[in-house]
């Protein structure tokens, strides 16, 4: 039996990259959640008016990785204290956010926020969110990083 998670942490090709790497982890797919468009488009999302935010959701097999790994791993990948932004990227699109799947995984995402921000000197603005209709990304964005590794290594040079 497989469980979803969805995350939003700024732009979502770091962020799909980094959780494909878990063990435990079966799928991704990069999209838009939370907005009040039915299937919008990148550009769409990026002009900020659909206020959907760029997410990954991520499929796992709950008896190889829980869903509290997975929420760790995502407050290691990105900025939790940036509001709607990372980095070069801003905008509500870019929020960090956790789409919770249930009251169980909201619950842990504030369990894992208490623990986690001792390590940050700004409060952390993690917002955690109902989960809403995930409208899948435009194909060229799934698994981007993979398809174009010189981009992946260049957009972490440049912070992004």
């Amino acid at each position: 039996m497989t469980e979803k998670a969805t995350f939003g942490a700024g732009c979502f090709w770091q962020v799909e990259a980094a959780f494909r790497e878990m063990p435990g982890v079966i799928d991704t797919a990069v999209g838009y959640e939370g907005g009040h468009v039915d299937n919008p488009t990148y550009e769409q999302v990026c002009s900020g008016t659909t206020g959907h935010t760029e997410v990954c959701e991520v499929t796992f097999d709950p008896e190889q990785v829980g869903f509290e790994a997975l929420v760790e791993k995502y407050f290691e990948i990105h900025d939790p204290t940036q509001l709607n932004r990372q980095g070069p990227d801003v905008g509500f699109q870019y929020r960090s956010v956790v789409f919770a799947h249930s009251d169980e995984q909201a619950e842990t995402v504030r369990k894992v926020i208490e623990r986690a921000q001792p390590r940050f000197r700004q409060p952390i603005v993690t917002e955690i969110e109902p989960a809403a209709p995930f409208w899948r990304a435009e194909e060229y964005h799934q698994c981007y990083l993979e398809k174009r590794p010189a981009h992946g290594l260049l957009g972490m040079l440049l912070g992004r």
